[in-house]
């Protein structure tokens, strides 16, 4: 069977590939540049910890340890007091589930993208083919053919292909998927400098910064990186107006010198360090000073929230940037690329090795699409609340939230609430048949990731549970004191046996593991988890058949039958080809006119410099040069519609495909509704 075709060489790309190569799925990854990552110390990467432990299952630990910062504390300022503090757990495996939460880590995102370029080199199931740009696709029943130019331009036949080439994706172009949304939601200068800051390795958002200000929408963040590196973002006001040399470098002295000198008042105690004039812009009457710093880099980030109508046509498929942009309020873009890769790669392993019903292909859509529309519409629902809403109500904006601005701001920042959690698959097509109601068994729901509790693998190995996670699914039995027998007596004493013959009978690859406890789990809870780490059920004893039947709905059914078959059988009677080996097509034309030989490869507008990036503020794309606001992705399907439009009349918008879209507010017999649309949510020509 030909590879996957990857078009794109971002960390989204890159990570996909990786994953599937894990999975046994030969892929190639077509690169449109040379594959040199360009150093920007101001673009940086901020990932959550479920997303980190993605990268570092793919073989880049050490890169994120040694690149990258996990943060001390979150700390919340407005003006000069202290709002809120959130002290992190330290970073170690002992202290992964202890009461403090995981601190995300911080790092350069050329430092990201070298880590795993450099681990998917050592892979022989994975190439890169730098220089290839995609210019045409074709796909058939039994695979597709990708047409890319540049020095290594030729026809490439894959399996699947999926576009990870950035927000303004040649594959969702070639597709003709529209790309609604908003342009420009918020707009940030960003620098990246050596100093000294008075809070050594806590991460800072200051609200209201009196030395800038002071006004409602006045905002800068600060977040450590290593070697004494931070980076600041300052929120700019609505307009396009140039961001200067000298303009940046007043917000820079101004923000440190604010800072400089005492530590803010803790919660309720009132300002310190305030001046005679009570602004803050004197010190004992003296000018605050500025401390040392050495600038490293500069940009002006561009926030844009647009959603792709769909993320999956025939066998190819949306991840990244390519699908989804957002960033407003701290979400994180690349976070969610990343969840999308890991989405997917499971799937497609499925698919690969033993053929897929549409029901598990069309669940990565319904999964991901659902999360990212859920995601962007928290942000623009909370936009005028947390920048101009002085006249809006909380609970208007968030029905039944009782939560304050700066709790929502920390949400976004550090993966919690509607603004930054991992994704709840609740209404997953994957979903097994109700069980009888028992009740919940554990604190997790179904479509939840898993808890990450300390784990025994069948070769007597006490691992975390996540560390499992990505080859197939972990099945999980809550067992207390089995850690205080030998394994030998307790893997053929109670419940084992029985539990590992279930296991071994499993429609699909299956891990089982033994935990002394997890959340609210009573002894003998069977806890069946995704690849992806995601619950599937919890059942209170062995059930061999409800187990089954859980597998068989994890893996969309009889996806042996159909559509899946007749793949297989396609490709049955073809000659052998070394496991990995890769190649292109040679120019032998499109799939159907011969087909293509070889493991075929990947094709695609794929910049390293895209993919991942333009979605969050926290991952700057940083501007080459001051003075010009990066808004290099603004006409990316500039015409479409956000969503159900109700309130747009009868006008017609124009579609980024070139056609009209219908009156707004209709949905097209093609285009269903759309679960991101509110009245809240506009496309750039409104």
């Amino acid at each position: 069977m030909d590879p996957v075709i990857v078009v794109g060489a971002g960390p989204v790309g890159l990570s996909l590939a990786l994953a599937l190569a894990r999975l046994g799925v030969p892929s190639v990854v077509l690169d449109e540049t040379p594959g040199q990552e360009e150093t920007r110390p101001a673009r940086t990467a901020v990932l959550r910890p479920d997303t980190a432990a993605f990268v570092g299952r793919l073989g880049c630990a050490d890169a994120l340890e040694s690149a990258g910062t996990r943060w001390a504390a979150w700390r919340i300022m407005r003006r000069r007091r202290l709002v809120e503090r959130v002290a992190f757990a330290p970073p170690t495996p002992d202290d992964a589930a202890g009461p403090a939460p995981a601190s995300p880590v911080h790092l350069p995102q050329h430092a990201l993208t070298r880590a795993l370029r450099a681990a998917l080199a050592r892979e022989k199931l994975a190439e890169v083919v730098t220089g290839s740009r995609l210019a045409d696709l074709e796909q058939d029943e039994h695979g597709i053919s990708a047409h890319t130019r540049g020095p290594n331009g030729t026809w490439w036949r894959g399996s699947y292909l999926i576009g990870c080439d950035g927000p303004r994706s040649t594959v969702r172009k070639l597709l003709d998927i529209r790309f609604p949304g908003r342009t420009a939601v918020e707009r940030h200068a960003v620098a990246a400098l050596r100093c000294e800051l008075p809070w050594p390795g806590e991460a800072l958002l200051h609200r209201s910064p009196p030395r800038q200000g002071g006004g409602p929408g006045s905002e800068v963040s600060a977040r450590p990186l290593a070697d004494g590196i931070w980076r600041l973002d300052w929120l700019l006001p609505p307009g396009r107006e140039l961001v200067t040399p000298d303009a940046l470098v007043a917000r820079i002295r101004d923000s440190l010198a604010g800072w400089s000198g005492a530590s803010p008042a803790e919660p309720g105690t009132g300002s310190t360090g305030t001046g005679p004039d009570g602004d803050g812009n004197r010190w004992h009457g003296q000018a605050r000073p500025v401390p040392p710093y050495e600038l490293l880099d500069t940009g002006v980030h561009t926030v844009h929230h647009r959603l792709a109508r769909r993320w999956r046509q025939g066998r190819a498929f949306l991840a990244g940037d390519a699908a989804h942009l957002l960033g407003a309020l701290g979400t994180q873009g690349l976070d969610e690329g990343l969840r999308d890769a890991e989405n997917l790669a499971w799937k497609l392993g499925l698919a690969w090795h033993h053929g897929a019903s549409e029901l598990l292909l069309d669940s990565y859509q319904a999964e991901r699409r659902g999360a990212v529309a859920a995601r962007l519409r928290a942000a623009d629902q909370a936009l005028p609340l947390l920048r101009d809403g002085r006249s809006v109500r909380w609970r208007t904006v968030l029905p039944g939230a009782a939560r304050g601005r700066s709790t929502l701001l920390t949400d976004g920042h550090l993966g919690r609430g509607p603004l930054g959690a991992p994704p709840v698959y609740a209404r997953t097509p994957l979903a097994p048949p109700a069980g009888p109601a028992d009740g919940p068994l554990v604190e997790t729901v179904p479509g939840a990731p898993v808890v990450d509790v300390a784990v025994t693998a069948s070769d007597g190995s006490v691992v975390r549970l996540h560390d499992r996670l990505g080859q197939g699914l972990l099945v999980v039995l809550v067992a207390p004191g089995t850690t205080v027998w030998d394994r030998r007596h307790w893997q053929s004493a109670g419940l084992m046996p029985r539990l590992t013959s279930a296991v071994a009978a499993l429609p699909m690859p299956a891990e089982l593991l033994v935990t002394e406890s997890y959340p609210g789990a009573a002894a003998h809870t069977v806890l069946l988890v995704r690849p992806d780490g995601h619950l599937v059920t919890a059942l209170a004893g062995v059930r061999p058949e409800e187990m089954t039947a859980c597998a068989e709905a994890v893996r969309g059914g009889a996806h042996g039958r159909g559509a899946g078959a007749a793949r297989r059988a396609g490709s049955e009677g073809a000659p052998a080809r070394p496991a990995g080996a890769v190649g292109p097509a040679g120019a032998r034309g499109p799939a159907g006119a011969g087909g293509a030989a070889g493991a075929g490869g990947a094709a695609g507008l794929g910049t390293s410099d895209t993919s991942g990036t333009s979605g969050a503020a926290h991952e700057a794309h940083a501007a080459p040069e001051i003075g010009r606001a990066d808004s290099s992705e603004a006409s990316d399907g500039a015409g479409g519609a956000a969503g159900a439009r109700g309130a747009a009349g009868g006008r017609e918008e124009k579609a980024e495909g070139g056609g009209t879209a219908g009156p707004a507010g209709t949905a097209g017999a093609h285009s269903p509704v759309d679960p991101v649309g509110t009245s809240m949510l506009h496309s750039e020509s409104d």
